[in-house]
């Protein structure tokens, strides 16, 4: 989705777990709408990066090394935003840990509590940090993203699961509560994303199996009705839709993106 738009044209949107998958393609649908974006990441290397082709579409970019675990950091992005922007207008919880793929006979609640702490109880601190700033503008827009592993649970990822699936329902009660300030909380859950991170697994199943990546790519595609892996992009485009006027009356609602591979 390379057009421009002005479907957020003087808001200012926060966008964490900035990275080269779904926090650039976030960060990037975000100022292709008119949005100024506050990137959130621990690694300082990645928000410049991405800041730089934010401020190429002629948008402001604010890097700010964040880990959501830490309050100091979720109040300093906030001061930051707030000082440098004016303000903060929506919320897009990216950030992530995922499970280190062992079962949890081998790793147990110490490996799982790692992942809450990131999934749940981090991108809740940057939550509460937000919504000070967001009623100072009148209300706004927050999307968890979740994932297809709360519908279908994969093997060795049931932490990650589990956090999102808490993280859903987190959302439907911070949008009960949230809604008299006019700000609306919903989720999106996408599948498999094409991206760096499932190209290498895919190379890694085709090199244990003896077949071509193309061939892995097939098969897993073929399990969804489009027959097709999504791009960070047309996730990106999703959360566009939640985040703007075109879903003002739409909150504490979960969108599943995943090309047909699961229904409810």
């Amino acid at each position: 989705m390379s057009g421009l738009d002005d479907l957020l044209a003087g808001k200012v949107a926060v966008v964490s777990g900035i990275g080269p998958g779904m926090g650039r393609a976030l960060s990037l649908r975000m100022a292709r709408s008119g949005a100024d974006v506050v990137l959130a990441a621990r690694t300082e290397a990645k928000l410049t990066e991405v800041a730089a082709e934010v401020e190429a579409l002629g948008r402001r970019a604010l890097c700010v090394p964040t880990d959501i675990a830490s309050p100091e950091d979720c109040a300093r992005l906030v001061e930051r935003a707030d000082a440098e922007l004016g303000g903060i207008d929506v919320l897009v919880n990216n950030a992530f840990e995922e499970d280190p793929f062992i079962s949890f006979e081998d790793g147990g609640p110490d490996v799982w509590r790692k992942v809450f702490d990131t999934n749940v109880f981090g991108t809740l601190q940057l939550t509460q940090a937000v919504i000070p700033s967001m009623q100072r503008r009148g209300g706004g827009a927050i999307v968890m993203i979740s994932t297809l592993s709360t519908r279908i649970v994969n093997p060795l990822l049931g932490g990650y699961a589990a956090s999102k699936r808490a993280l859903m329902t987190a959302a439907q009660t911070l949008a009960l509560e949230l809604g008299p300030s006019g700000i609306r909380v919903n989720t999106v859950a996408p599948g498999h994303i094409r991206g760096p991170s499932l190209e290498w697994y895919f190379d890694k199943l085709a090199a244990e199996r003896g077949i071509t990546a193309q061939e892995v790519y097939d098969e897993i595609a073929g399990l969804n009705c489009l027959h097709h892996l999504h791009t960070p992009e047309e996730v990106a485009g999703a959360v566009l839709f939640f985040v703007s006027d075109r879903a003002r009356a739409i909150t504490g609602q979960t969108l599943d993106v995943n090309a047909g591979r699961y229904f409810h």
